[in-house]
Formats: C-alpha cells, sequence, structure tokens
C-alpha cells in the first residue's frame, strides 16, 4: 500500500461539480493506492501511520491536535513509467480489491479517533488544495 501525504490547511474534493469531502483546517490530504499483494494488515498499518505522523506544525500529528484527514483512492501511485512514454497500471490492484482496502484504511482511522473526509472511488475527482508548508510525502507499507 503507498499514500501520499500533503500538509494543507484545506483541502477538498469534488464529483461532477459537487463537493464531496473537504476539511478547512489544518489536516492531511492522503492519495492512497493500492497493490494486488496488499490487505487488511496494510490497511491497518497505512491508518496508525498517518494517525501518528508527526508532520503537522510544533511537529504534532493529527492524533496530538484532532486534526482531520482527507483520503481519496489514487491508483495511479502504482504507475510503471521505467519503459516508453506511456504508464502502465499493472502493479495497481483492480477497483474489487483496492476499494475495500482504501475504505478499511478511512474505517481504522475513524476508529482510531480520527474526523476523515473521503473522495468517491472510481469517479472523476477534481481536488484543490492548499498545501501549509508545503510537505509532501511518499509512505509505502
Amino acid at each position: 500500500m503507498r499514500a501520499v501525504v500533503q500538509r494543507v490547511s484545506q483541502a477538498s474534493v469534488t464529483v461532477d461539480g459537487t463537493v464531496v469531502g473537504a476539511i478547512d483546517e489544518p489536516g492531511l490530504m492522503v492519495l492512497v493506492g493500492v497493490t494486488h499483494t496488499d490487505g487488511p494488515a496494510e490497511a491497518k498499518k497505512l491508518a496508525a501511520k498517518l494517525w501518528g505522523l508527526r508532520i503537522l506544525d510544533g511537529e504534532k500529528s493529527c492524533s496530538d491536535i484532532a486534526a482531520p484527514l482527507l483520503v481519496i483512492s489514487q491508483f495511479t501511485l502504482y504507475a510503471d513509467t521505467r519503459k516508453g512514454r506511456r504508464p502502465t497500471w499493472q502493479a495497481a490492484a483492480p477497483g474489487p480489491v483496492a476499494e475495500p482496502l482504501v475504505t478499511a484504511v478511512q474505517e481504522e482511522l475513524r476508529n482510531l479517533g480520527a474526523r476523515v473526509e473521503t473522495g468517491r472511488f472510481g469517479a472523476d475527482m477534481k481536488v484543490a488544495l492548499i498545501n501549509d508548508g508545503p510537505i509532501t510525502l511518499v509512505i509505502d507499507v
């Protein structure tokens, strides 16, 4: 499982012009990609890492200050661009495998006490954010 994490002061995701998820205070915007070998253990590990990651102001984590997270599925995190000019997506898990695992990350964060906003799996999403830093990390679990 792979995630790109950005520290933001606000972020939102829209589908067909309608906001489906948004945070309007400092927190994290997280893009989550799933590969074929991922399972519930990776989802739980990623959620714990995101909840405790100390990258907010004052080296605080979301758990320290109850900061929100906007968690969005993103299969393109597993693009292979080593050959040619056209990425391949073979390392990305198919939707029926990936969707429940992205949902598991979101639910595990909620179980930890997080306020979690989401995108819509498989939709053409438009993501807007204001970086706070900027801080962008890639996490592999």
